[in-house]
């Protein structure tokens, strides 16, 4: 593929559960393809040269959802990244968390952490999991964090500005995406990256994201690269 290539491409993995539902499956089997699903993007991630892919993989609001269904949320990095780390490391991917992680589970915690803190010096592909990830919340806590660096001296009110604020965010040593993809039908950004998307492309797909594969990701990029193409034309 030529022509116009994000730096930054974010999705929100939405139909997981759907999908298995609708093969009869039970919505953590969904889960489990959508994670398999999430490897074969970001495969393709690294095939087209993007250089960060923000994937959401659980929502603050997910923690309403039935004990069982979440519970196996909370397993799978733990599975996803024992499994993965040596590969990650051989091809030279570096994991990044967005997120509250301190209220995650001991062993989902030192997964993700694990995961960070080893692929931290390589220099490949950023693979950014929104993990316990609420927009708002991003937007509150950054502001907590200003506010308190404020009141103790380190900070002057006089200098806030938007690239001042934006390194509070959970998101901080990232760009913003250029381009926001959400499959499974819906048509909202359901408190992902408020402040990040501000000017992000967004790109909506009725295709549930277990079958979302690497050639429908790659039409994606095409498309939105040749409706650029024509704008700036």
């Amino acid at each position: 593929m030529t022509g116009w290539i994000p730096n930054h491409v974010a999705i929100i993995m939405d139909g997981n559960g759907r999908w298995g539902k609708a093969r009869g499956l039970t919505r953590s089997e969904g889960h489990y393809a959508g994670t398999q699903a999430m490897e074969k993007i970001i495969d393709a991630a690294i095939e087209l040269d993007i250089s960060i892919l923000t994937l959401y993989a659980f929502s603050s609001e997910n923690w309403s959802r039935p004990l069982d269904e979440v519970n196996y949320l909370m397993y799978l990095p733990v599975k996803f990244f024992n499994q993965k780390l040596p590969e990650f490391m051989e091809r030279n991917i570096r994991i990044q968390i967005s997120g509250d992680i301190a209220k995650l589970p001991t062993p989902t915690r030192k997964a993700v952490v694990k995961a960070v803190e080893k692929t931290r010096g390589n220099t490949g592909l950023i693979a950014n999991f929104a993990f316990n990830y609420s927009g708002r919340n991003d937007i509150l806590q950054a502001a907590q964090q200003l506010l308190l660096e404020v009141k103790e001296n380190k900070l002057d009110i006089s200098d806030l500005d938007e690239d001042l604020f934006q390194q509070f965010l959970y998101t901080k040593r990232l760009p913003d995406p250029e381009l926001i993809i959400r499959t499974g039908g819906e048509k909202r950004i359901s408190n992902f990256l408020l402040w990040q998307s501000a000017q992000s492309e967004l790109y909506f797909s009725d295709v549930y994201f277990p079958d979302f594969n690497k050639n429908l990701f790659k039409e994606v990029i095409h498309e939105v690269a040749m409706k650029n193409t024509l704008k700036n034309a």
